[in-house]
């Protein structure tokens, strides 16, 4: 066994068990529900395999169904559901599509009726009926995306654009009672921000969404600036909410293969929230000054960072991490630094992260590459692919947060 072949035992072993399946099945199996009809509501990168657990376990029960996903997040029909995928980070016209159709799902139903609504991360790009034209939605988004916005400072926007964000999806159910199962891929958990709280109320204010426009210089149209002076539901009685998976099953999980492989785990935060390319140095700090162990060592970070973009090249926050340790382990021997998003999708790629080594400095070199051209040029998918230090792990059906470990083996 190599430090390579750990690592990949690690990430796959990870990723299986943080998979909604069980989560959700907990959730709705022994479930009393009420007289009237069940009907599904799915969001999110992982709202297909979250859905087809739960047709299962409702059965005959489940009368209709939406769900609405990522672009190659599908993994085929689900009974009674209309299946959809969109656009993420950047809501598209599929998003817009599938959203008006789990609106129309739900508009007119009764007191005795049910909607179970499935949440996971990406919801808020993928469910999305805006306020303001669709072309003036994505300038905000990409605006918001490209300052280096937080999750928190994007939903805070986002959710006063919309009229299923903050709250009003649940109103629109109303007066059918709303079961939400909701997987979280916020560091804390808090519901109202998770896919922007389509059925939470909203915690957020209108000055704190002013400041983040006037932070991030958004391009606002009076009828947007209007629209985020505008109040958000503060309390829905139609809602029941049960939270299940974070970043922390995620670590720990992590941190538990890789005792059973012989290294001794130290997680050092389930919350980090830096730039993406900070964290990967101070991981390999954390590498370099444990070069002289003689027992295998691994330590890991959850969280989910953040990039702020200088040039036009392909990439995401776990390939930037990744390649910003790249020197600070070079010639490390039996050393590998990854970090991927659980959701199998890092940035607009088809890779879930990247992973470097003691050698792949050198690599680099010899390719003519340089760590600091490529990161300021926003391209560390094409540098780390040249170098075959790409993660692949193709949609994992989860969706929450990112995990990064280091591993020193002895």
């Amino acid at each position: 066994m190599s430090v390579h072949s750990d690592a990949q035992t690690v990430i796959r072993a990870a990723l299986a068990a943080c998979r909604p399946d069980a989560a959700v099945r907990r959730a709705l199996e022994g479930r009393e529900f009420p007289a009237g009809g069940v009907y599904l509501v799915a969001i999110g990168k992982a709202a297909w395999q979250m859905a087809a657990c739960a047709a299962e376990v409702l059965g005959p029960k489940l009368r209709a169904g939406v769900v609405v996903t990522k672009y190659g997040h599908s993994m085929g029909p689900i009974p009674r559901c209309a299946v959809w995928e969109g656009g993420h980070p950047v809501p598209d016209a599929n998003s817009f599509r599938g959203t008006q159709a789990a609106m129309d799902l739900v508009r007119d139903l009764g007191p005795e009726d049910q909607v179970v609504f499935l949440v996971s991360g990406g919801g808020s790009a993928l469910f999305e009926s805006p306020l303001v034209p669709e072309a003036e939605l994505a300038e905000i988004t990409r605006a918001l995306l490209a300052g280096g916005a937080d999750i928190v400072e994007m939903n805070t926007v986002r959710k006063r654009l919309s009229a299923v964000k903050g709250g009003r999806f649940a109103q629109l159910c109303a007066p059918a009672k709303v079961f939400a199962v909701v997987l979280s891929d916020i560091l804390g958990d808090p519901l109202d921000m998770i896919a922007s709280g389509p059925a939470c109320p909203d915690s957020s204010t209108c000055a704190q969404a002013l400041a983040v426009a006037e932070k991030y210089r958004l391009p606002l149209s009076p009828h947007a600036a209007e629209l985020l002076a505008r109040e958000t539901p503060k309390s829905l009685s139609n809602v029941e909410t049960a939270i299940t998976g974070s970043v922390r099953e995620l670590c720990a999980a992590a941190a538990k293969v890789c005792r059973e492989l012989g290294y001794e785990p130290l997680v050092l935060t389930d919350r980090l929230c830096c730039e993406a390319r900070e964290a990967g140095s101070f991981l390999a700090s954390i590498a370099r000054s444990h070069d002289g162990t003689e027992r295998s060592l691994a330590f890991l970070a959850g969280g989910e960072t953040v990039v702020h973009l200088t040039g036009d090249g392909l990439g995401g926050r776990n390939q930037e991490l990744a390649l910003a340790a790249a020197p600070g382990i070079a010639g490390m021997a039996d050393t590998v630094l990854f970090s991927l998003g659980s959701d199998g999708t890092d940035g607009p790629t088809d890779a879930a992260g990247g992973l470097v080594d003691g050698g792949t400095l050198d690599r680099l070199t010899a390719a003519g590459l340089t760590v600091h051209d490529v990161l300021r040029r926003n391209d560390a998918y094409h540098a780390l692919e040249a170098v075959g230090g790409l993660l692949r792990t193709g949609p994992t059906g989860t969706n929450v947060n990112d995990v990064a470990v280091v591993l020193l083996r002895r």
